[in-house]
């Protein structure tokens, strides 16, 4: 049927799919998702196979690529069986979506911002409701370099548009329409000062004079407080004239606009400017590439709600300058500094970097990435994603040293959320109470504390793990309370909404579980908390070989963690009856809680090897019976509702296939 528009595909937001009759359709696969997604976003176009199955599983053989290609196109086909039309096109090659039998909102999208008006770029701009398809997360880095391309482009199309729409409108003398233009600009970039500056001058044209100068006064405070930086010098003019003309008015609830040449305050959150990385290529036309390296460490940065960050062009006020490192950080007011080089020599690249402690002048972390210059975007994020990680992750332990000699009389909120961190970092039975007590007292003083939330719900959370109390479901639901308050107070934290997910997996709601799991990957890709219990769901619920790809991701992103990936990889290898990686792993754990010794003696049992098995199991059972509030004993069917704790399987058979190992290694039935 040529022509008819079977099907609708919602990229923008959450994918969303339904039929021309408005008929919902559930695609539950993420990489079906994905194939549809990239299909739809250029309808009409061939694609061939090899390109595709390369595109969503470039870490298989050709032919394994090449089936699960085929296999993702079958569920798709099955999903859109109830179509009036077909919209897959596909032969032994290639692959396409038929453009008539299909409707987006992206191409809506474009062809609205291609007509220009006033209206259209209003209804534009309303079928933006956010990056697109920000609930798919698909590991695979020709996807990722795809996805971060379009989504890109897709937003720099509607900021050039709506940039382009107040200059035309303010020269046509359309205050009202730049303003409206300028608001929808607003919404995307808070911190835009073109757009604040054309909602101030309509307000100002329409005399409502006080208003537009309070909106400066917002304006400018949330500059320094979000970015340390002041009002550009064209917005601090306008303001002035406002002022000026408005002279008659009163306006003394607008503080003046004074010069500082104090030091800027450190922030509670730990302080972190990226300097432009140095070109040492010898070739001006070069310096792209290290500026983009700098932007792209800065934006990975800024996902971690843990970490204050210094604006692009705050910290790029200093490019070319011979200012010490110390004094840049003063004048940030910053207490850490990422710095760097990069050099191109023929098609390989050197990058280095490295993390300072600015009051101290020494240096926390350094690291040199050589790669190959195949694909230059691929390059800047693989290496902007690693240096994030690891500077987050060296911040952190900086910080919680710098609060370790601190006296607990003195501690703040956050001081007190740091400290919690520390201690929980040995999981012991007496650090992890006090640990819990910092971070409910945090919560007390500063309600309004996400970060306190999700470390008072952390510890209750190993509390009902490690079953250090006799009433360990109290732990769960109370931990599960302060999981869900968190993600109230910030919705924006990937932390906050693993934890939850985790929360639920624990209380066996594994569809909210997945929601929340998911909600914390897209919100921060790089947060290694994120992508470890991205696998131990995966393994929890059948796909315990996917969950090993998304803990190794989680190694790569931290890889100097030598306690909880080796448990967690442990985990996921047993699941996987993959029992010598398995004891490979556990035994790696350095410090290891006492469930480690559970799953290697289950391994060992699993793999044979009965001796090992069952000194290991005698071990913890040692260690069990001194730490645990009440020590199961011997009997197999006592320990059962330890490992529900420990591990929450979707399916019995996971569940019997760890008893048996249990049982070889020496429980009793």
């Amino acid at each position: 049927m040529v022509g008819v528009v079977a099907v609708e595909i919602t990229l923008f937001g959450d994918f969303g799919l339904k039929l021309a009759t408005g008929q919902d359709i559930d695609l539950p696969g993420q990489k079906d998702r994905a194939l549809l997604a990239f299909l739809a976003l250029s309808p009409g176009t061939n694609h061939t196979r090899d390109k595709l199955a390369n595109l969503l599983w470039c870490d298989r053989g050709d032919q394994q690529a090449r089936d699960s290609l085929k296999h993702a196109l079958t569920r798709v086909r099955h999903g859109l069986q109830a179509s009036a039309a077909s919209p897959i096109v596909a032969d032994r090659r290639t692959v396409k979506l038929d453009p008539a039998a299909v409707k987006t909102d992206v191409a809506t999208f474009e062809r609205l911002l291609r007509e220009g008006t006033p209206q259209s770029l209003h209804a534009a701009a309303a079928l933006y409701r956010g990056e697109i398809i920000e609930d798919v997360s698909v590991r695979s880095p020709p996807f990722e370099d795809w996805l971060l391309l379009e989504r890109r482009r897709l937003r720099h199309l509607l900021e050039a548009a709506l940039t382009r729409a107040i200059a035309d409108s303010i020269a046509n003398g359309e205050l009202g329409f730049a303003a409206e233009a300028a608001r929808r600009l607003h919404l995307l970039d808070p911190l835009n000062e073109a757009a604040s500056r054309a909602i101030m001058q309509a307000e100002a044209e329409a005399g409502q004079t006080v208003q537009a100068l309070r909106r400066y006064q917002g304006l400018r405070d949330r500059l320094r407080a979000e970015l340390g930086v002041k009002p550009a010098p064209e917005t601090i003019r306008l303001y002035e004239a406002i002022r000026d003309r408005a002279a008659e008015e009163p306006v003394s609830a607008v503080s003046p606009v004074l010069p500082s040449t104090a030091e800027m305050p450190l922030p509670e959150r730990p302080a972190v400017a990226v300097l432009p990385f140095e070109n040492l290529s010898g070739d001006a036309d070069q310096q792209y590439f290290s500026d983009g390296i700098s932007e792209d460490i800065i934006t990975e940065l800024s996902r971690f709600r843990s970490l204050f960050v210094i604006a692009r062009h705050s910290s790029f006020a200093f490019k070319g300058r011979p200012v010490k490192v110390q004094e840049i950080a003063r004048e940030l007011g910053v207490a850490y500094v990422v710095e760097g080089s990069f050099r191109r020599v023929g098609d390989r690249v050197r990058i280095s970097a490295q993390l300072v402690d600015a009051g101290r002048g020494t240096q926390l972390w350094a690291e040199k990435y050589d790669r190959e210059l195949v694909d230059i975007f691929a390059v800047q994020d693989d290496v902007a994603r690693s240096v994030a990680a690891a500077v987050c992750g060296r911040v952190d332990v900086a910080s919680r040293d710098r609060v370790e000699r601190m006296s607990p009389d003195t501690l703040r909120a956050y001081d007190l959320v740091l400290r919690a961190k520390f201690l929980t970092l040995n999981y012991t039975r007496s650090e992890n109470a006090q640990a819990r007590e910092f971070a409910e007292r945090a919560a007390t003083l500063d309600p309004k504390s996400a970060a306190a939330c999700t470390h008072a719900a952390w510890c209750l959370f190993y509390e009902y793990m490690a079953k250090w109390t006799r009433d360990s479901g109290a732990s769960l639901q109370r931990a599960f309370d302060y999981a869900q308050r968190a993600v109230l107070l910030d919705e924006t934290d990937s932390f906050a909404h693993t934890l939850l997910g985790i929360m639920h997996l624990f209380r066996r709601e594994f569809d909210q579980a997945h929601t929340e799991i998911l909600a914390g990957v897209a919100l921060n890709p790089n947060d290694f908390l994120a992508r470890r219990y991205y696998g131990m769901f995966l393994a929890a619920t059948g796909n315990a070989e996917s969950g090993i790809a998304q803990i190794e991701l989680g190694r790569r992103l931290n890889p100097f963690d030598t306690r909880w990936v080796p448990w967690d990889m442990g985990i996921v290898c047993f699941t996987a009856r993959r029992y010598q990686e398995a004891i490979t792993a556990l035994k790696q754990a350095r410090n290891p809680i006492n469930e480690v010794h559970g799953w290697l003696a289950a391994s060992y049992a699993q793999a044979g090897l009965l001796q090992e098995a069952r000194s290991t199991l005698e071990h913890f059972l040692r260690v069990a019976e001194q730490d645990m509030a009440v020590f199961p004993g011997r009997k197999l069917a006592n320990w059962e509702p330890y490992w529900h704790g420990a591990f929450e399987y979707q399916d019995q058979a996971d569940f019997d296939h760890l008893f048996d190992a249990l049982r070889k290694a020496g429980l009793d039935d």
